[in-house]
């Protein structure tokens, strides 16, 4: 379902937002959602159980692993992850059937996905998000307290991988203080329209 405003008669364009954990990835694209809402937020499928309050189509497709593997032979997935033993894929279709009827959409996903939609896409916006030194990322990740010593440890070598491949990235911006890192996202897109 999609309750966005259509721009124009013009094909929409793709945005690809990805970060290491904790750079604040999610809070930046929610406010890029309420500034723009002619673009739309791409709903992923996964093979996950949904859990309280998440609604199929909205939240996630849900589907079983057997039907996701089949779309995998289909090439149905522009792009998709195995973490741990689910499956989390955006459509192809899905993303097509928004941009040809003039709806621009926004990925959050990672950087392995947003190779694989660049790939595909190469007119994809794609923009990395980044904390201002990993000494910052880190912290962050520890104030949060959801997540174990082991985990956080996991998270922080992710993190050192992703940011050595920032410069694949069309735009990165770095979120030292949030409302200036909302404004900087929101002129990369607003330049793009």
């Amino acid at each position: 379902m999609n309750n966005s405003i259509r721009k124009s008669n013009k094909k929409g364009r793709i945005f690809v937002v990805s970060a290491p954990s904790g750079a604040g990835k999610t809070t930046l694209c929610q406010t890029l959602l309420k500034r723009f809402p002619e673009i739309s937020y791409s709903i992923s499928h996964t093979t996950r159980e949904p859990r309280k309050k998440e609604i199929d189509g909205e939240d996630y497709f849900f589907i079983t692993t057997k039907d996701f593997e089949e779309k995998i032979k289909q090439s149905f997935w522009v792009e998709f992850a195995k973490v741990h033993v689910n499956y989390y894929g955006t459509s192809r279709e899905y993303l097509e059937k928004q941009a040809d009827q003039g709806f621009s959409v926004l990925l959050e996903v990672d950087i392995k996905g947003a190779k694989q939609i660049k790939k595909i896409y190469p007119d994809a916006v794609t923009i990395f998000i980044m904390a201002p030194s990993f000494e910052v990322l880190e912290e962050r990740l520890r104030q949060r307290a959801t997540d174990s010593e082991d985990i956080i440890n996991i998270r922080l070598d992710n993190a050192r991988g992703e940011i050595e491949q920032k410069d694949l990235f069309d735009y990165v911006v770095i979120n030292d203080e949030l409302t200036e890192a909302c404004e900087r996202l929101c002129e990369i897109v607003k330049g793009i329209f």
